[in-house]
């Protein structure tokens, strides 16, 4: 019998789960890596956001998806080299996985174009809850009350940030937040995965799909002749997100989740410098009271999570 959506008497985690021992100092290690790995992807949006003052979109999409490309075919030689090839039944998560990330590429860079990027990363900190929730719905996974009311809150949250009815709310809000329910799909598609299709494969078929989807794309929005400069940050926002993704896989890999998950949340407080520093952007007060909500939901839920999993 699949287990309820809703379980009020939910105190365990499943038996078959078991977590690592972990060395000292594991914690530590893996929240540095949750926080270079945040740091990494929000210096790429900073990056993309300053080329795209100048550069039409979807060309930069593109060129800056060949250097990933690359960059991930280096990595993965080191690894033995790259295997393409997929099971069958690795198909269908792949597809929805490449679905989800070509959507939430160009909705997220599209909403960055028109948006503070503290205001657009405020809205993505929903995305652990979300995560839980479309768990729970589409996998069958046990949620206890507590974390439906952390999910609640932190959709109130959003709609704090989001302020629909107000001036505030528009058009970009809307592509903001559809960015954020497709990274859901991408990380919910990502379970379907075993261990026998490496993440340098699936992240070299993301890169593939977002990189062609913006070639095509730009066909009808035209290409400039990039400066130096523009090729230089380009080049440095792959680095920054090649350095994000690797972190990210590194840091769920080192040290207990409830320690390092927390960390994912720096994201916020680097978009609000960033926003500052380069692009003169301060967020304001609603923003400021929804990112607490969002982020005090979520940091309630891995706490209260750590807590289950001592209970054995």
């Amino acid at each position: 019998m699949a287990p309820p959506l809703i379980s009020p008497l939910r105190r365990v985690r499943p038996a078959s789960v078991r977590p690592l021992a972990h060395a000292p100092g594991d914690n530590l290690r893996g929240a540095a890596l949750m926080t270079a790995s945040m740091l990494g992807f929000t210096c790429n949006d900073a990056v993309m956001k300053f080329v795209t003052q100048d550069m039409p979109l979807y060309q930069a999409i593109t060129l800056r998806g060949l250097f990933i490309m690359m960059a991930l075919a280096l990595l993965a030689q080191r690894q033995g080299g790259l295997r393409l090839r997929i099971a069958s039944s690795a198909r269908r998560p792949m597809s929805l996985r490449v679905l989800g990330e070509v959507a939430s590429t160009l909705l997220f860079l599209n909403a960055l174009q028109n948006m503070a990027i503290a205001d657009l990363t405020a809205i993505m900190q929903a995305l652990p809850l979300a995560v839980m929730l479309g768990a729970a719905i589409f996998l069958g996974e046990s949620l206890g009350w507590r974390r439906v009311t952390a999910v609640v809150i932190g959709l109130i949250g959003v709609l704090v940030i989001l302020r629909p009815g107000t001036s505030a709310f528009g058009i970009w809000s809307l592509v903001g937040l559809g960015a954020m329910l497709m990274v859901t799909l991408r990380d919910l598609a990502t379970r379907g995965f075993g261990r026998e299709v490496s993440s340098t494969t699936i992240a070299f078929y993301a890169a593939v799909a977002v990189t062609l989807t913006g070639f095509v794309l730009s066909l009808g929005q035209g290409w400039i002749m990039p400066t130096a400069g523009q090729v230089g940050l380009l080049v440095l926002g792959s680095g920054f997100l090649t350095v994000g993704y690797i972190s990210a896989v590194s840091a769920m890999r080192v040290g207990e989740i409830a320690a390092v998950s927390p960390f994912r949340y720096t994201s916020l407080l680097a978009a609000i410098l960033l926003g500052l520093v380069v692009f003169g952007e301060w967020p304001d007060f609603w923003t400021w009271a929804g990112s607490a909500l969002v982020v005090g939901a979520g940091i309630y839920t891995i706490w209260r999570e750590s807590r289950i999993g001592r209970i054995r």
